[in-house]
């Protein structure tokens, strides 16, 4: 029998609304009712309103946040909240972590943190994100939505559940452990790559951890999410010598882009949804975020396959051992053993861009229009794909189109064929929804991460002995 156990941490009394999520009718807390991890003022930026949270939209303009983690750093907050964090704890922690992740936890280190990746029964990727090991039967799983808590639910493993609602802050740049060491007082350059150790701020205890999706140097900060605000005030005022920029969501896909970091929910859809019982549990759950995503581009928007990934085709074969079983497993291999696709960046011809923006002047439909950084716009989760040819025949799907100011060019990922995923190999984007206008785009095969800035894990830092 189960002795699993589920926790969910104490809240303010909060007003509630009614809100239509994930094609559910349900009730849900008022955005403006909850805590948050930032002071809500509108006079330092734009906010929107995703689900029932409000998160920071934009600050100085998608120009200066996107030069942030090139030049100086940022500060990003919207990932905080809750169902940020889930905890595992109990004597078959490890084990069931096991079995949901396709990493392997035998030679996992106490101190350490990982990306973990989760498949369905089918070997498409449900979530994935970052897990520390705080003990030998202790866990925190990170940003990675409502499918550990759903494999939860149904587990008999002995593991206690602790849905959490912290602070999430990322710090990135090649300024950030300047940043960070003058807000904190501290020395902080010990901290390895994917490891973590406490810290005060403003005397409030915080977990500093170097990881990070800018590509670059990168940080981020955890914490009880009531102190959040004064913590943000806090690295905002010391990142002011340094060039620190708030980053909001409107430009934070850019970085995925750019740093070759694939993202369920922005370059493709969570596979979760094809698991029997998920969608009944998220509909029933407190404490999870789920929405159905927006579906768009110009493959056939029936076809979700072309919107899920395998973890060959998002280059994550490394996240895979199998040393142990895991729910997808049989799937996975047989992929691996043929895998037919890879990912890699491609390089949008600015003229064919160009022709897009040109049809707003003229008579007639205009082709779907390019949103600016990034395209569609991170408002909601998103299932997008649009179809990549090579000589007419369909090799691939696109998704994540953002454009580098840095670079001064429009990127975007995109899984292909392994024939054709060769730098320099020329392809045809199919750019629009069906039944309406399509712009045939010329892009180029290009180098996967795009950025090609000092890696995280390769940055020395001056105490980095520990790595």
């Amino acid at each position: 029998m189960s002795r699993k156990r589920a926790v969910g941490m104490a809240c303010q009394p909060t007003r509630q609304v009614c809100s239509h999520e994930g094609g559910i009718n349900k009730m849900a807390t008022s955005p403006f009712a909850q805590a948050v991890a930032f002071d809500y003022d509108p006079g330092h930026g734009l906010h929107m309103i995703s689900g029932a949270f409000v998160r920071p939209w934009e600050f100085a303009g998608w120009k200066s946040e996107s030069l942030s983690w090139k030049r100086g750093c940022y500060i990003h907050a919207g990932l905080s909240g809750e169902g940020a964090r889930l905890r595992y704890h109990g004597p078959q922690a490890a084990e069931f972590l096991a079995s949901i992740c396709t990493n392997s936890m035998a030679t996992f280190r106490v101190g350490r943190a990982k990306h973990v990746v989760m498949c369905t029964s089918d070997g498409l990727i449900a979530a994935h994100g970052i897990l520390q090991r705080l003990a030998e039967d202790d866990f925190r799983l990170f940003a990675s939505g409502p499918w550990a808590a759903f494999q939860h639910s149904k587990t008999a493993f002995d593991v206690q559940q602790t849905i959490e609602t912290p602070f999430l802050f990322q710090v990135a740049g090649p300024k950030s452990l300047d940043v960070l060491n003058d807000v904190s007082g501290d020395d902080l350059g010990d901290i390895g790559f994917l490891r973590f150790r406490d810290t005060t701020i403003a005397g409030h205890r915080v977990q500093v951890m170097r990881a990070g999706m800018a590509g670059t140097l990168a940080y981020e900060l955890h914490g009880p999410i009531e102190a959040g605000p004064e913590i943000f005030r806090r690295v905002v005022a010391a990142g002011e010598p340094h060039g620190i920029q708030r980053l909001g969501w409107k430009t934070y896909p850019v970085n995925h882009v750019e740093g070759g970091f694939p993202q369920a929910t922005w370059t493709f859809a969570s596979a979760a949804p094809e698991e029997p019982g998920f969608l009944d549990y998220v509909s029933g759950s407190q404490g999870t975020r789920w929405r159905d995503p927006a579906v768009s581009g110009s493959a056939d928007h029936a076809d979700m396959r072309a919107r899920y990934r395998t973890p060959s085709e998002v280059g994550w074969e490394n996240s895979v051992r199998f040393d142990h079983d895991f729910l997808g497993r049989a799937a996975v291999e047989l992929d691996l053993a043929d895998a037919r696709r890879t990912i890699v960046t491609l390089e949008w011809n600015p003229q064919d861009i160009i022709d897009i923006y040109a049809s707003l002047f003229e008579e007639g439909e205009e082709y779907e229009y390019v949103e600016l950084p990034s395209s569609p716009h991170f408002r909601l989760a998103l299932a997008h794909a649009d179809r990549v040819l090579v000589g007419g025949r369909d090799v691939g799907v696109a998704s994540g189109l953002a454009y580098s100011y840095w670079y001064r060019k429009m990127l975007s990922h995109c899984t292909i064929d392994r024939a054709c995923a060769e730098i320099g190999t020329d392809v045809t984007v199919l750019w629009g929804n069906p039944g309406g206008r399509i712009k045939e785009v010329r892009a180029r095969v290009a180098r996967f991460p795009y950025l090609d800035k000092d890696r995280n894990q390769s940055v020395q830092t001056a105490s980095d002995g520990a790595r």
